[in-house]
């Protein structure tokens, strides 16, 4: 935890260096600033420090600067400072959560006891925080989603913002960008953090007793169902439902669950009966949602009655700034799990990891983490080969999507024409067709030519 600071905000350079230099003789670390929006960019939810901030200020001003922290924490300490004896605003100043509230001209004493009375505070908000944190119960959202780049700054301000809320959140993100943990750290911020979060692989579900899993079903209802059973969505009465790659889900049962997110109730297979429901949908795509839409895959209306809040996870390219603290910090993970000694990293070692591209994002950096402290390489040569090979395989198979594409085309769909062409057997431009998706009866966009 950092050494506790006063955050000293304030238009006026000389009221601001006086103050700063006051409360400096009382022993207070003090950083300044002359405008808010700096202020915020510090504010976190393991900041151990307190805020000391005029109201009236161009810009962003006092009262906004109090409700944009309160949104990233509620319980850190912000005090408020005017050179106006007005009443009504430091009624509503404590109306909306202010530690406490100041009048020009004050002692820098009395500002100084304030503040340590505050950082007092903060100081227990934390430890408790830590506490529960050594219980199993986890809320340092910083910990979970380390990095200072903006993209990470924006991603924890719109988690802590949406996560005390009962708004369904659709979260999109590459594949192991860390999906999963921004929606369990959702679930344990919010006033349901004491109730199941049940997760569900859509891609997983089994076909023939998909709808048997979420909604549950009632003695013989069909062959082999012997007693009445809950569905997943019964598991998570109070809690919250993490439906995991949402775009998988069968078509058909899409339309099935828009009516559970809208009127939250669902039948047992066998009922009639409705059994109420009272969960939060959180939602998970590594697929841009729109783009299915488009194609037909997935339901328009579903998809605007689920993303009543969206989350974008930033990928590891689009945070590079990030890779070697977080590296670091996954280093030490590995080697509190494996119960190794702390691992120094060479420093050509972390050049090299901040340079390499990481397609498989946090997961990918996590096992080269986990390699390192097992004592084996963290970019073995093994694993960069396939990868090669993969890519090579990939153009190859543009390649020739192209070409046969573009036969087809050139022949208005008729196939006969477009295998003698192309030296192939009817069936086996039948299939190529199959595997690239291919219809005669489509048109061809001009992506298809390409070669």
């Amino acid at each position: 935890m950092s050494e506790p600071r006063v955050l000293l905000v304030d238009d006026e350079e000389e009221m601001r260096h006086s103050t700063a230099q006051a409360l400096g003789l009382f022993g207070l670390e003090v950083d300044t600033f002359s405008s808010a929006e700096l202020v915020l960019e510090l504010i976190g939810y393991s900041f151990s420090g307190v805020v000391v901030s005029d109201i009236r200020m161009p810009g962003m001003d006092g009262m906004t600067l109090l409700q944009r922290i309160r949104e990233v924490d509620a319980e850190i300490p912000v005090i408020l400072v005017t050179g106006h004896g007005d009443v009504q605003l430091a009624v509503k100043a404590m109306r909306e959560g202010v530690y406490d509230f100041l009048e020009k001209p004050f002692t820098a004493q009395h500002l100084a006891a304030i503040a340590r009375r505050a950082m007092d505070r903060r100081s227990l908000v934390l430890e408790n925080r830590r506490l529960r944190a050594v219980a199993g119960k986890r809320d340092d959202i910083e910990a979970r989603l380390p990095g200072r780049t903006q993209a990470m700054v924006d991603l924890r301000y719109r988690l802590r913002a949406i996560g005390a809320t009962d708004a369904d959140t659709l979260i999109i993100g590459e594949t192991g960008v860390g999906k999963e943990v921004v929606a369990r750290a959702l679930h344990d911020i919010s006033a349901r953090a004491d109730r199941p979060l049940i997760a569900i692989n859509c891609a997983a579900l089994p076909e023939n007793l998909i709808e048997s899993e979420l909604f549950g079903h009632e003695a013989g209802a069909f062959p082999g169902a012997l007693r009445p059973r809950y569905g997943k969505f019964e598991h998570g009465r109070g809690g919250t439902i993490l439906l995991d790659e949402i775009g998988s889900m069968p078509f058909d049962l899409q339309a099935k669950f828009l009516r559970v997110l809208q009127e939250r109730v669902i039948t047992r297979l066998g009922s009639n009966e409705p059994v109420p429901l009272d969960v939060r949908f959180i939602a998970t795509s590594k697929v841009d949602l729109e783009a299915e839409v488009a194609v037909g895959r997935f339901r328009a209306d579903l998809l605007y009655r689920l993303n009543v809040a969206t989350l974008h996870v930033p990928s590891l390219a689009q945070r590079k700034a990030d890779i070697p603290l977080l590296f670091l910090q996954l280093v030490r993970e590995a080697a509190a799990r494996y119960m190794r000694n702390d691992i120094e990293v060479p420093p050509e070692l972390m050049t090299e990891i901040a340079e390499r591209s990481w397609p498989g994002n946090v997961r990918e950096l996590r096992n080269a983490a986990d390699r390192l402290v097992l004592g084996l390489d963290p970019k073995p040569e093994e694993t960069s080969a396939p990868a090669e090979r993969q890519r090579l395989a990939d153009k190859v198979a543009a390649y020739e999507r192209g070409i046969i594409a573009s036969a087809l085309a050139a022949h208005g769909g008729s196939l006969r024409p477009v295998y003698e062409q192309l030296g192939i057997s009817r069936k086996t431009l039948y299939e190529k067709m199959q595997r690239y998706g291919l219809d005669k009866k489509l048109p061809v966009t001009d992506g298809d030519y390409a070669a």
